[in-house]
């Protein structure tokens, strides 16, 4: 089961400073990350990426994302 941040509702750069924070809690896992503006997926995908983080997936959920990210 993925950890989930829910930036629902938030604007750049707050989704990017959860996701990065829950990053650095969890080290490896899944995490489910959920936005609700493009900008905010494309920024997302990319901080998690910088930190070896792989997007393993991005699903739209009720008018927002869904980022699956996950590191081994």
């Amino acid at each position: 089961m993925p950890e989930i941040v829910d930036a629902s509702g938030l604007s750049c750069p707050q989704p990017v400073l959860m996701t990065l924070n829950k990053i650095k809690v969890l080290n490896k896992g899944e995490i489910e990350v959920l936005v609700d503006t493009d900008t905010s997926k494309e920024n997302v995908s990319r901080a998690a990426q910088s930190q070896g983080w792989e997007v393993a997936g991005v699903t739209e959920s009720g008018g927002g994302y869904k980022i699956l990210i996950k590191k081994e």
